[in-house]
């Protein structure tokens, strides 16, 4: 005989799940003990439940396949709620095992309890209590095969007098295989041709959905001489040695990218839910090629919608696809997009202010000769691995990673580019380093993003997870500070006072390095890396600086300079 609970553990490591994330106690102590005596499958435990969500995310979205996390009863399961929400929104599939209270008293508001099934129901798309050892393994069986099928969140509730219950040996459940991807229909393929055949300047919005088929968005991009805008997600692998993209659209955009949208007559959008509507282009013929149909036209009015993998309708569409000769279009973009490169590339220098000495400086022009945040970002994609992977906290550290650090060769990128989360890349990294110690894993935080979890640093030094955690430690919540400053606001609230956060990591027992002078920054990043465990690298940068979209409105504009004006009067950050 085994119980509820050597059956799921076994039933998981048979899958393939080889690390499961939580704080232990009461009703999940059957199924920890369960993890104790396999050998199959490793505990990790963290010292936040929404870190052991974060990084059984990061692991599915990495590897495809099921991640796997822990809340007990009550508190701790409602702690799980964040990460996976993350989860959701970033279409990966996660498994959350919950502690509940015993079964004889659910429903009777005992101590602890809470009503799981409804406070998830939001967040998953199977969210169940077992309330009898008879339940199972088919309840495992569902809530795996969801999760898997729909790539979302499932919830499996578990008392700990069922997980410690007997269950008839041999009792074992049957997990699906992963869906199979479907080609378009050939009528929607025939009339997205003749639109993107008829059209003299077409542009490209490529996502993460199509990173599958590099080729293929390499070839239909040469046939119709498009330039191509990738999504963030995107990045990860159409990046490297793509001679049609011209970076990416939004916040973290760049000329080229929106002379790309705004001057195309036809937009091929190929395996992306891009989800800002303010960075669409308007009077365009849209064609949007996605595998699920609920997203197809959810973003902008499309003209033709093709369902069907991204892969699989490229190579069905290439062949009904003539060839543009005029690629006067995409050379225009192409020049705006590495000229504004090379713009940038300057204020990566480390000596780039000192070249600035008798010119007219402004409050912007970081005056205190602050380390800036280019500089750090560029100085990582120089030294990093060519297959390292790499996380960053929502805000300025993805808009300096965006703009400074290539996806070349082997590199990953993850973050919370969904659900826009604060302190998601410590965690995530926390969780792509237990999939392979011996694997470069940087992550871009933001000082307000490590300090709000930052008691996971000892989960790091525990279970000897060699993350390089970079923080750009600029004092300040910086994408608020821009946000309030575009609405004309002056900065309030976003101030940090921080203590030495490298003496905050050596505490912890991670190398702890702090950098303020630009000129020591190469030589202490080559440093972090290079060490053979987990560093928290600590560069104090110029709060000043902040990156502006190329399509900021006049109005947005305006309400900067009047915003500068009113801190100067009236209020500086805190003061």
């Amino acid at each position: 005989m085994s119980t509820v609970a050597t059956m799921v553990i076994e039933a998981l490591a048979n899958l393939g799940v080889k690390t499961i994330w939580g704080v232990v106690g009461d009703a999940l102590n059957p199924l920890t003990d369960a993890i104790r005596t396999s050998d199959k499958v490793h505990w990790v435990g963290v010292r936040h439940e929404e870190v052991a969500a974060f990084a059984a995310g990061a692991q599915s979205q990495l590897t495809g396949t099921l991640g796997v996390c822990m809340g007990t009863v009550g508190p701790g399961s409602i702690h799980l709620l964040n990460g996976l929400y993350d989860a959701k929104k970033s279409g990966t599939p996660v498994l959350a095992i919950c502690g509940q209270v015993p079964s004889e008293e659910i429903g009777s508001d005992y101590f602890q309890e809470v009503n799981n099934d409804q406070l998830f129901s939001d967040v998953a798309v199977f969210a169940r209590t077992v309330t009898s050892p008879a339940q199972m393994p088919y309840l495992l069986e569902q809530a795996v095969n969801t999760a898997m099928a729909r790539r979302g969140v499932a919830v499996l509730s578990i008392p700990g007098d069922i997980g410690g219950a007997e269950l008839p040996k041999g009792a074992v459940p049957n997990f699906i295989d992963v869906e199979q991807p479907a080609a378009a229909h050939p009528d929607a393929l025939r009339a997205a041709a003749e639109a993107l055949n008829a059209s003299t300047k077409v542009a490209m919005l490529v996502g993460m959905g199509a990173r599958g088929a590099k080729g293929l968005v390499l070839a239909t991009a040469e046939r119709l001489a498009a330039p191509m805008v990738l999504t963030l997600k995107a990045k990860e692998v159409l990046e490297d040695g793509n001679d049609f993209q011209v970076g990416q659209a939004g916040l973290i955009g760049n000329p080229g990218a929106q002379h790309a949208l705004e001057d195309c007559q036809t937009l091929l959008m190929v395996g992306t839910d891009f989800p800002y509507r303010d960075s669409y282009p308007h009077g365009k013929t849209v064609i949007q090629i996605d595998s699920r149909g609920e997203h197809i036209g959810r973003r902008t009015a499309v003209a033709h919608g093709v369902v069907g993998d991204a892969g699989l309708s490229l190579e069905a569409l290439l062949p009904l696809l003539k060839h543009h000769t005029d690629h006067s279009f995409i050379v225009s973009a192409r020049d705006r997009y590495q000229q504004w490169t090379q713009r940038h590339a300057r204020l990566a220098d480390p000596s780039h202010d000192e070249h600035l000495v008798g010119k007219v400086r402004t409050a912007v022009d970081n005056p205190e000769h602050a380390i800036r945040p280019e500089a750090v970002a560029a100085a990582i994609d120089k030294y990093a691995s060519d297959s390292a992977i790499f996380t960053s906290d929502t805000g300025m550290s993805t808009v300096w990673l965006a703009h400074y650090v290539t996806m070349r060769g082997q590199r990953r990128l993850i973050g919370s580019y969904n659900l826009g989360s604060m302190a998601n890349a410590m965690p995530q990294a926390l969780g792509a380093s237990a999939l392979d110690r011996s694997r470069q894993v940087v992550a871009f935080c933001g000082d307000g993003g490590l300090t709000m979890l930052m008691g996971d640093l000892l989960t790091a030094v525990a279970y000897d997870l060699p993350v390089k955690l970079v923080v750009f430690n600029n004092g300040r919540l910086g994408m608020v500070k821009l946000e309030q400053e575009q609405g004309g606001l002056p900065e309030f609230g976003t101030v940090l006072k921080n203590p030495n956060l490298a003496e905050v990591g050596r505490a912890c027992g991670l190398h702890g390095i702090r950098v303020e002078d630009p000129h020591q920054l190469d030589a202490a990043v080559q440093e972090a890396l290079a060490h053979d465990g987990p560093v928290l690298l600590d560069v104090v940068t110029n709060p000043e600086e902040v990156s502006v979209p190329p399509n900021a409105s006049a109005g947005q504009a305006w309400g900067f300079g009047m915003a500068k004006i009113k801190e100067s009067l009236f209020s500086k950050g805190e003061s």
